[in-house]
């Protein structure tokens, strides 16, 4: 399954991101399909340059973006949809009381 999503490059606490075509299983870090476009959003205002087409067209043949760049996609007002949750806590472990403390 192909998936479009970020590729982080840039320096140590300076994060850039691509935006890359990619196989979902192999290794995101090794070829890609296709470069889509670059984001900063370090810079101030955030760089966000995407090629518009060429997503719609990977979209089209069946690629599913994460959940992170479909967010952004919605936001540059790419895809026509709502944005999705893209982070989640962890969930807490409930703690069980032990035999030894309820006595």
């Amino acid at each position: 399954m192909l998936a479009i999503r970020l590729q982080r490059i840039g320096k140590k606490k300076q994060p850039t991101y691509r935006l890359v075509v990619s196989d979902k299983q192999k290794d995101l870090y090794g070829t890609q399909l296709e470069i889509l476009g670059h984001y900063n959003p370090i810079a101030q205002p955030k760089v966000i340059e995407f090629k518009a087409d060429r997503i719609k067209y990977w979209l089209s043949v069946g690629a599913q973006a994460s959940a992170t760049v479909h967010n952004l996609l919605v936001s540059q007002k790419i895809v026509d949809k709502k944005k999705v949750k893209a982070w989640r806590p962890k969930a807490k472990k409930a703690e069980t009381p032990t035999p030894a403390a309820t006595a």
